[in-house]
Formats: C-alpha cells, sequence, structure tokens
C-alpha cells in the first residue's frame, strides 16, 4: 500500500468553490478526501499560500520538448507527454497534423497503444478533411474532402481510441462524416474551415460538438457575414477551443469568448508542437518545415502560425494575471470542460474523493510548483 498524502494549508479549488486553508487526502493513486482542513500538522506537506487545483487536461496537442505526436516514434511521444506533464498537464491527447491516409492509420495504431497503456487519452485527427482556404500549418496537397469511408478508416485504425477529428464540415461530404463520427463517439469537431454561419449550424445540428482553436483558421466575424465565429459561439452545445498564448487570441477575443460563450463552454488548449518547453529553432509539423523565433512558431514557407509553444502553466497564469479571469472560471476552462468532454469526468477533471490524485500545486503568483499525477509527485513542491 501506498502511503498516505496529505497536503495541507492551501486554497483549494472544489466544484464548489475555493475553501481557503483545505486539505487534500491522497491515499494510492486517488483522491481519499478534499475539504477545509485546518492548519497544516506534522506529517503533511505545507502549502500555506499556495493554490492546489486539478490537473490540466488537454485536448489539442501536438507534441513538446523537442519531441512530436505528429510523426514521432512510441519514445518520442513519451518524451513529449512527460514534458508536458511536468507543465501540470496530467492527461494529453496526442494530435495529428495532415499527413497521407496510410501514414495517419499507422501513426494512430502506434497511439492507440500508448493509450491504452494510460499514457495519453487517446488521439485528435486535425486534417486531412479541412479547407484549402484556412490550411494553416497544413500541406495543401495531403487536404481531401471528409469521404465519411475515409473518415471510417481513421477511427477504426484507432482501435477506440479516437477522440476527436476536426473536419471543415462545409466540404462534400462533411455532415455524413460529422453524423458518423457522432455514431461512434468521436467528437467532431469544426476548424479550419471556410463555413458560413448558416452552413455551421448544419454542422452542429448533424451532430459537431466543439471548435477547432476558435478565431483561428476560419472566417473573422463579420457584421453581414457572422460566419462560424457567432454560431460556434451561441450554440450551447458547443464547446470552444482557445490558444492562450497571447499570439493567437488578443486579450480582448478571449474575453469576448468568455463573456458571450460562459466559462462552461471553453476549453484551453496548447496546440502546441515539438518546440514547446524546449526552446527556438527549426522544426517539423508533419511535412512542413516551422521555424521557432521568440517562442512563436511560423511556418518557414509563407509564415503561418505553425501551433504554439504553450503549456499549460502559462495559459493558467495569463489567464488570471493578463486576462483578469477568475481562478474558478480557468480551472473549468483548463480542467473540468476537457475531462467532461472526453467523458473522463468521473476520473479527472476535479478535486473529489474517487478521483485520479491528479492535481497542480500554483504559487500566489500563479507559477506553478508541483504537479501530482495519479498520486505520484511529477514535480515535488517540497523540492522547489
Amino acid at each position: 500500500m501506498a502511503p498516505t498524502k496529505v497536503l495541507a494549508g492551501a486554497r483549494v479549488v472544489l466544484p464548489t468553490g475555493t475553501v481557503d486553508g483545505g486539505r487534500v487526502t491522497v491515499e494510492g493513486t486517488r483522491i481519499a478526501d478534499a475539504a477545509p482542513g485546518g492548519s497544516p500538522a506534522a506529517g503533511t506537506v505545507d502549502l500555506s499560500g499556495h493554490w492546489v487545483v486539478p490537473g490540466f487536461v488537454d485536448l489539442h496537442n501536438h507534441g513538446g520538448g523537442g519531441a512530436s505526436f505528429t510523426g514521432g516514434t512510441a519514445e518520442d511521444v513519451l518524451k513529449g507527454v512527460r514534458t508536458h506533464r511536468a507543465h501540470g498537464t496530467t492527461t494529453v491527447v496526442a494530435s495529428a497534423v495532415t499527413g497521407d491516409l496510410d501514414f495517419l492509420a499507422r501513426q494512430a495504431g502506434m497511439l492507440a497503444e500508448l493509450a491504452q497503456q494510460g499514457e495519453i487519452a487517446g488521439i485528435h485527427f486535425e486534417g486531412p478533411f479541412i479547407s484549402p482556404c484556412r490550411k494553416g500549418a497544413h500541406d495543401e496537397g495531403l487536404l481531401r474532402d471528409p469521404d465519411p469511408a475515409e473518415v471510417r478508416k481513421l477511427v477504426d485504425a484507432a482501435h477506440g481510441q479516437a477522440r476527436m477529428m476536426t473536419l471543415a464540415t462545409e466540404l462534400p461530404g462533411g455532415l455524413d462524416s460529422v453524423r458518423l463520427l457522432a455514431e461512434h463517439g468521436v467528437i467532431a469537431a469544426v476548424g479550419h474551415t471556410d463555413a458560413t454561419y448558416e452552413q455551421t449550424l448544419r454542422a452542429i445540428d448533424a451532430g459537431a460538438t466543439v471548435a477547432t482553436h476558435l478565431f483561428n483558421a476560419m472566417p473573422p466575424l463579420g457584421h453581414r457575414a457572422p460566419g462560424p465565429i457567432t454560431a460556434l459561439l451561441e450554440d450551447e452545445r458547443v464547446t470552444v477551443e482557445l490558444i492562450n498564448d497571447g499570439t493567437h487570441l488578443h486579450p480582448a477575443a478571449l474575453r469576448l469568448a468568455f463573456h458571450h460563450a460562459g466559462a462552461d463552454r471553453v476549453a484551453f488548449i496548447t496546440d502546441a508542437m515539438d518546440a514547446a518547453g524546449f526552446g527556438d529553432g527549426r522544426y517539423m509539423l508533419g511535412p512542413l518545415e516551422v521555424e521557432v523565433a521568440d517562442g512563436v512558431a511560423r511556418l518557414v514557407e509563407g509564415g503561418s502560425i505553425a501551433g504554439s509553444t504553450l503549456t499549460l502553466d502559462r495559459a493558467f497564469k495569463r489567464a488570471v494575471t493578463v486576462d483578469g479571469l477568475s481562478v474558478e472560471d480557468v480551472v473549468r476552462a483548463i480542467s473540468a470542460n476537457p475531462a467532461r468532454l472526453l467523458g473522463l469526468d468521473d476520473r479527472i477533471g476535479s478535486l473529489e474523493p474517487g478521483k485520479d490524485a491528479d492535481l497542480v500545486v500554483l504559487d500566489d503568483g500563479f507559477d506553478l510548483v508541483g504537479v501530482m499525477r495519479r498520486g505520484e509527485w511529477v514535480v515535488d513542491p517540497r523540492l522547489g
């Protein structure tokens, strides 16, 4: 039996609100209790002056630590996963980018094995079924219309571990593909799209429930042509992804999304590529070369933004200190909401008895000082 760990004295963010001087008791891999607890006592980890929040859940992530989820080996994927864990992401979905269908199917098979081992929470296919008009950092020569038979091929290749697929639903076969994904329990996400407002509404009615990095890689909001942004923000069935790195979104755009969708319909993502947690330099994102300078990733050819170098601890801090969001709302967006979307909210996403002991410790300036995953310290706050 693993020893009981008692974390005491911190401001603990629970589903019911923040508890000052809270206490989290961990037995083995699970949370045994999370409640008010008084002052730290002998045998407890004293976290006075700190915050304890649920472990972060990233729905959309292409790699980190110099390693790629999109084309790397299993060892590469694990390296990236460990990098993001050290930044508080205790649950990560591995995202693929546009590629040859056979290659994507092979990559999905490898990622599925890691998902079955509990290292990742499944697979997100971002492409190849996206619009050439809004391709971003995807190889236009490999894009294709969303043929339901080809969509099914990738879902099958994931051996039950496909969690989400991003589609330009206005393309031929788009709505039928959304319906197929919904039937198989895979999230259909609208993204890299040139859809109109009306076309986006039809996609939502067909079963699409997520907006892939809202605002990015889609037509801007217009007063005569409201486009997909308006449709995705106003429909209560949709959760909107936001990349809060200060590059992809102006703070006012982020606040607009929070205000209109509400905190229960926002999911912070990284859309990270290999350079996250690693540094500037040249990298590959799928078949395309990327230059990372001053932490911003852009395609060498054309200069389009190519994912991010974001980690979710930085997104959390920015949301509170720059965007002025409440800690409780940020916890919803970075933990509870993505856990719910993945159907894992019975195990992760909040600090409640019986759930996995996945948590993050932040200091009073919202810098990360501790990470626990399934009851074991990834980053031990006592060593800082």
